[in-house]
């Protein structure tokens, strides 16, 4: 595998977005976008080419699912957008049958590469891929609750008044209404946010944090409804994930990942943090939760499953 060419499958607003930003960062030296609309592939791959003298040498080009062929990742966002009022899971029977055609013959054209999927709901979409695929577990992820934790490091920024890189806190579980905020290991400053509270005299209370957690899961419904989609924060989201990859970095980021026994729970993906590197998923990372965030990650882990289970 090329550690230097990236495939993106989907040229819509998260494809496109992903593909600019991606050829921006320098981080790799070819990028490969697929579209059933080869046209807009096209468009797309000549309109971002045309910015490269502003940026680091890339190579910019349009291609079949047969070019995914060496990539590193295949970064997969082709489906039907979610609407508005939509939850994800209403979109899941709508991309089943685009993800399937994709995933087969990619791994038919590039069968050592790693897949990642961004197309909602991305969970059940990740189970699916990795059905569908045949590869190990760790070969393919899902963007997962990645940027449902940058909202969340955004919205706890603001409240306390200070840069989101000095937040850590995780949001796990489904990307969608059944994820949770896993407030016991939120930190800012590496202090716990009840002694960060007591240190500044912030308030931290339930009611604060309650409403915090609740603009984190609505925050996409929410920019849906004003401009009819989400696709930089996805796109940086994904960039993340891919440098992490790409640089073999041993990042942990919560990517959606197959469970295969972390907090009694099986045969599902949903995302909890994990350690990210060349190959994938290295390993799942079962941190310390309550007994109530278990509790809310099982549900999580259930409502996946019912979703998918008549995908087989």
């Amino acid at each position: 595998m090329q550690a230097s060419r990236i495939a993106i499958v989907g040229a819509g607003r998260v494809g496109s977005s992903f593909a600019y930003t991606l050829a921006a960062s320098g981080l790799v030296r070819e990028i490969v976008i697929v579209d059933a609309d080869a046209g807009r592939a096209e468009g797309e791959a000549m309109d971002i080419l045309q910015s490269i003298p502003f940026h680091r040498p890339v190579t910019v080009r349009a291609g079949t699912l047969a070019d995914t062929a060496g990539a590193l990742a295949t970064v997969i966002t082709a489906g039907a957008a979610q609407r508005p009022g939509e939850t994800r899971l209403a979109l899941l029977q709508r991309n089943v049958e685009v993800l399937r055609g994709v995933v087969e013959a990619t791994v038919r054209a590039n069968p050592g590469g790693l897949l990642l999927i961004a197309t909602n709901p991305v969970d059940a979409l990740t189970w699916t891929a990795l059905r569908l695929s045949g590869l190990p577990p760790g070969r393919v992820l899902g963007s997962g609750t990645v940027l449902d934790s940058a909202r969340l490091r955004v919205e706890l920024a603001a409240h306390y008044g200070v840069d989101p890189r000095n937040v850590h806190a995780y949001v796990l579980g489904e990307h969608g209404d059944s994820e949770f905020v896993a407030w016991s290991t939120a930190s800012i400053a590496n202090m716990g946010l009840p002694a960060y509270c007591s240190a500044t005299g912030h308030a931290c209370t339930q009611e604060d944090l309650d409403a915090i957690a609740l603009r984190v899961r609505n925050a996409a419904y929410e920019i849906i409804r004003r401009k009819g989609a989400t696709n930089y924060a996805i796109a940086a989201s994904l960039m993340r994930i891919v440098e992490a990859v790409v640089r073999d970095e041993a990042s942990v980021l919560t990517v959606s990942s197959l469970l295969q026994g972390e907090y009694g729970i099986r045969d599902v993906c949903l995302s909890l943090p994990a350690v990210v590197g060349r190959e994938g998923v290295r390993r799942i990372l079962p941190v310390p939760l309550s007994v109530g965030e278990i509790s809310a990650l099982r549900r999580s882990a259930d409502a996946i499953r019912d979703a998918a289970a008549g995908l087989g």
